[in-house]
């Protein structure tokens, strides 16, 4: 299951949301603003809490909207 971390009030989050369900992908969205526990995984994950943080298996991820390092990812 692919994991979107977020925050509310981020138009890149919105673009990575509708991006993925363009592409028939399920996700699920964890917001950081909402739950610390959340921004604890996001920033051990990453290493930052910049948002949005895509990753498909938990170790790989992407930060930001790039749609072709999404593709890549869920090609994978």
């Amino acid at each position: 299951m692919v994991t979107v971390y977020s925050i509310t009030t981020c138009p890149w989050c919105d673009k990575m949301k509708k991006y993925l369900k363009s592409k028939n992908v399920e996700y699920e969205e964890r917001n950081i603003e909402n739950n610390e526990n959340y921004a604890k995984e996001c920033l051990a994950l990453s290493g930052d809490t910049m948002v949005p943080v895509m990753t498909p298996d938990g170790k790989n991820y992407v930060v930001g909207f790039d749609k072709q390092k999404v593709d890549e990812l869920l090609a994978s």
